[in-house]
């Protein structure tokens, strides 16, 4: 089965001596072992990749120099770069597990499966303000940006095809097709019983095709007690797999979601490992998990996440989960867009369109733009709607009706761009396979064939999934009402990280980046920034600023300016509050 491992390549037209002394060089700084798999004898361009952290020879069809598979299931990748017809075509599969970057410097494309591996090619790395624009707006960096200038991500269901001219030894322009689309199919099933019936079958293949190299080896599942992850653990049971569950442990802070995890596992009989999840094991692990995502990301599971993956790396080396379950079926967060697209169709000339009450959905920064950039950067974001970023993923032609469209959204945005990339990387970064039965292309297709009846049916999300397992699991795990992880970002923020505030958004290097106003995270504890930013908005906003500044420094490395004391968050919360009260 091997381990996970990345790679960084070139393809082009160059000097081979130069370009084989930085490919080593930026390799020798990861320490890891080395795989090379150079061109031989063959015709310019020239080509070389170096798989990085690799154990063995790396699984390869006709033409393809590099690939990289998120399960460790190697029929097919999810992520490959081809050399076919004087072209090289870098691709990504359609649910995102595996990105994919690209730079072009000179005549010469560089490829690599971490943003950072591309670091040290560029003459200098700059943030992208775009991309800062679209991670404050969404709490990702937006495909096909990335946070740095001159690099891009392949989008998750395309190709990048970028012809040589062998004539004029040059690159032509990159251009982009479409591989995949998430389509509403014409004809719609309506019988439950005949969809029940499909859709059980098709979830027991799924995890038939996931544990086909597995032998008597024990396998992790993510389980949070909730319907997806619960959903995963009785079919790999009812699969014969060994299964060993670990589910995160909030204590008073959060809400105590372990508690319908053990009723799972119960169930289930299958064991449960509780990870303990508090303010220090947080901290701890904030450096290591914002290196091992490789992007920023905003959501402040992240972390718990990757105290997750360290633990059941412990015991395993193949980890399920149920990511993408919501995507599919139709999960809780469409209700309300339902509501919305629905009010919109009956008053078309509404102050808010559909696009924009989607993008609410991210509940970040969008719309208090002039209250969070420096003049500087919000000069440079005026042309910038970050509405354009979600048209492709909302497009009526591809699906007519209002769920389907959301579910086809919620696949491309929140899963592809979101979800599945960071699962993988922090799967990675303790070297674990991750396996997600949802992401399976017969089921993800077939749920496009689903009346939305079937999918919310009144106030019932993923009503057609509940009705196929209920007989799996406990009724009270199948029927209870979805809720998000509770993650206690606020009460960590305004208690336990009070005075780190002050550290990770300190005003003088905000100053210094000269992006984000220096006092934001002042004017956001005071509950100055917007009213909607109250309660648990307080947490989520400023854990999006802090992922983004401990990015800055440990992925780009950038230099740290001094820092300045015209903060409150050197006095203790309590006094600070008192003297906002006696100047009140």
């Amino acid at each position: 089965m091997g381990i996970p491992h990345h790679f960084l390549g070139y393809w082009g037209y160059g000097v081979q001596q130069d370009l084989e002394t930085l490919l080593t060089s930026v390799v020798d700084r990861r320490g890891k072992a080395l795989k090379f798999s150079a061109q031989e004898n063959s015709p310019l361009p020239i080509w070389n990749v170096v798989y990085i952290g690799l154990d063995g020879n790396s699984p390869s069809q006709q033409n393809q120099i590099a690939a990289i598979f998120a399960s460790g299931l190697f029929s097919s990748p999810d992520a490959w770069v081809i050399q076919e017809n004087n072209c090289l075509i870098l691709g990504r599969e359609p649910f995102g597990k595996m990105p994919l970057y690209w730079t072009v410097q000179g005549q010469i494309i560089w490829f690599a499966s971490q943003l950072r591996l591309l670091l040290p090619i560029l003459q200098q790395s700059e943030v992208s303000i775009p991309g800062l624009y679209g991670y404050s707006c969404f709490s990702y960096v937006p495909t096909p940006l990335t946070p740095i200038n001159g690099v891009f991500a392949v989008t998750a269901g395309t190709e990048l095809v970028c012809q040589s001219d062998r004539q004029l030894g040059k690159l032509r322009s990159p251009e982009f097709k479409n591989i995949h689309s998430w389509r509403e199919a014409p004809e719609q099933l309506t019988d439950e019983a005949t969809a029940i019936y499909q859709l059980q079958t098709l979830l027991k293949d799924s995890i038939e095709r996931q544990i086909a190299d597995l032998k008597d080896e024990p396998i992790g599942v993510f389980l949070s007690g909730g319907l997806d992850s619960s959903v995963v653990a009785a079919l790999l049971v009812q699969a014969g797999v060994k299964v060993r569950a670990y589910t995160l442990d909030f204590g008073d802070a959060g809400i105590p979601e372990y508690l319908y995890a053990e009723q799972v596992a119960q169930s289930l009989k299958i064991p449960l490992v509780k990870v303990a999840v508090t303010p220090s094991s947080i901290k701890n692990a904030l450096i290591p998990t914002v290196q091992a995502l490789d992007l920023p990301f905003g959501d402040g599971v992240c972390v718990p996440l990757y105290l997750l993956s360290e633990r059941a790396s412990q015991e395993t080396q193949v980890i399920f989960n149920g990511e993408g379950g919501d995507q599919l079926f139709a999960g809780w967060t469409n209700k309300p867009l339902i509501a919305a697209g629905v009010y919109q169709a009956e008053n078309p000339a509404g102050q808010e369109t559909f696009i924009q009450q989607y993008l609410r959905t991210f509940h970040r920064l969008g719309g208090y733009e002039s209250q969070v950039y420096q003049p500087e950067v919000y000069a440079q974001i005026q042309n910038l709607h970050p509405e354009d970023w979600l048209l492709t993923a909302l497009d009526r032609n591809e699906c007519p009706s209002l769920l389907h469209r959301l579910r086809r959204a919620n696949l491309m945005l929140k899963g592809a761009q979101n979800i599945h990339p960071r699962a993988t990387a922090l799967g990675f970064a303790h070297k674990l396979w991750v396996r997600s039965p949802f992401c399976d292309l017969p089921l993800a297709e077939w749920t496009f064939c689903l009346s939305g009846e079937l999918c919310l049916q009144g106030a019932c999300e993923k009503y057609i999934l509940k009705q196929a397992v209920e007989n799996w699991l406990p009724p009270e795990i199948v029927w209870r009402q979805k809720r998000g992880m509770g993650v206690p970002l606020t009460s960590w923020c305004l208690n336990d990280f009070w005075h780190q505030l002050g550290i990770w958004l300190n005003p003088e290097i905000l100053r210094a980046n000269n992006h984000f106003y220096p006092h934001i995270a002042a004017q956001i504890v005071e509950g100055k920034l917007g009213a909607a930013i109250q309660g648990r908005r307080i947490g989520e906003t400023l854990w999006l600023l802090i992922m983004w500044q401990l990015w800055r420094s440990h992925v780009l490395n950038e230099e740290i300016s001094k820092q300045s004391w015209d903060h409150p968050f050197w006095l203790h919360r309590w006094l600070w509050r008192n003297y906002k009260r006696w100047q009140g």
